[in-house]
This record gives C-alpha cells, sequence and structure tokens, in this order.
C-alpha cells in the first residue's frame, strides 16, 4: 500500500477551503500551512488566465529530505507516509532546504493569533502538538486515517477536487484517475516520485 493524492485543477475553484480545513484539523500556529494554494497568471491581456495550484507534502517515493535529515528524524513509512518524529527533530532545517516543494514548516516560536489578547482555548490545546524550534509537515492526517477518515483537506473540499487512496491499488479511484486522465507529478525530472498526482 502507498497512500497517495490526486487534484483536479478543472475542479479547484481556489477557495482556500483546504488550507483552512489543514489548520482547522491540525491546530497549526501563525505563519505555519501544511497546506497552501498558490495562483499563477499566463497569457497576456486581454486572454488571461488565473490557475489555482494546491500544494502540500508531496510523500515521495524517493523523498530527498529523508537522506537529508541528519537525525533519522524524518521517515518513510511503509504506507508511504513521511513522517517527522519530534523527539529527534533538533531543528537544523536541512530538510526544509531539500525539499523542492517548500513543503516544510520551522516553528521557530510561538505567537497568537490574536497578539496581546492571550492563547485562545483551542491555541492552549492545539499548541502542545507544535512545540517550538522544530520542523513540521503534513502528515497526510495520519490520526484521520486510523479512524478510517479521509485526510481533512479533501472531506472538506467544496469543489470536490481532491481524492485519497492506494497507489499501488490498480482499482483505486486515485489510480483510475492517474490512468485515465493522465495524472502528472511536480518536478518529475527530480526523481523524487511525488505521491501527489494533478489532472489538468
Amino acid at each position: 500500500m502507498r497512500y497517495g493524492m490526486v487534484i483536479d485543477l478543472k475542479r479547484c475553484i481556489g477557495c482556500y477551503g483546504c488550507q483552512i480545513f489543514c489548520k482547522s484539523e491540525n491546530a497549526t500556529p501563525p505563519g505555519i500551512l501544511w497546506s497552501r494554494v498558490l495562483f499563477y497568471e499566463s497569457g497576456s491581456y486581454p486572454d488571461v488566465k488565473k490557475i489555482h495550484i494546491p500544494l502540500l507534502c508531496m510523500h515521495c517515493k524517493e523523498p530527498e529530505c529523508v537522506r537529508k535529515c541528519p537525525t533519522g528524524a524524518t521517515t518513510k513509512r511503509p504506507d508511504g507516509i513521511v513522517t517527522v518524529d519530534q523527539t529527534k527533530c533538533m531543528g537544523c532545517k536541512s530538510c526544509v532546504i531539500a525539499c523542492p516543494y517548500r513543503a516544510r514548516s520551522f516553528h521557530d516560536k510561538e505567537s497568537e493569533y490574536f497578539p496581546g489578547q492571550g492563547l485562545t482555548p483551542y491555541e492552549r490545546v492545539g499548541y502542545r502538538k507544535h512545540p517550538t524550534g522544530l520542523v513540521e509537515k503534513c502528515d497526510f492526517c495520519s490520526s484521520r486515517l486510523q479512524e478510517g477518515l479521509e485526510p481533512a483537506c479533501v472531506a472538506g473540499c467544496m469543489a470536490k477536487a481532491r481524492y485519497f487512496g492506494d497507489l499501488d491499488d490498480p482499482d483505486s479511484k486515485v489510480s483510475k484517475l492517474i490512468r485515465d486522465y493522465c495524472g502528472f507529478q511536480l518536478y518529475p525530472e527530480l526523481g523524487t516520485y511525488p505521491s501527489v498526482y494533478y489532472l489538468v
């Protein structure tokens, strides 16, 4: 089994829902984004197109971050999910530099969403999962997967642009979408073999 995701760029409307659901599910602090939506414009007036590119950890089959981590904090699980062990991470940021997708965040200091007001009850509970001085990233909502649920960004996508499943199963929804609609990976020339595919 190798977990993967397919994002249909034709359906994505750039609403930032995936980004918000991710922050809500994981209680990430200000400035820490495990899921992002970037916008690109192409063409010239009056024929201009705006493209939404949702980004997250690609959970690569050959992750460069794992090779560059000096402490063994970053590892790839048997199911393909790349994780960070906070007890081993020393905050050197080698993995942040190594990741070609800029999918990692370094939590340098604790900050509030409402400066001067103190932490909200939600922040007080959520920030226990985010010690400072360490690197963190998307883990495909591993805690939700253990409960048989989809990642929060998939479950919350209002445009139904995200699909999640087993890339090793040729009959899975994600495998069929990749095969039938020519799913592509970002930067395939790097040889990292991302587990996140896009459809156009």
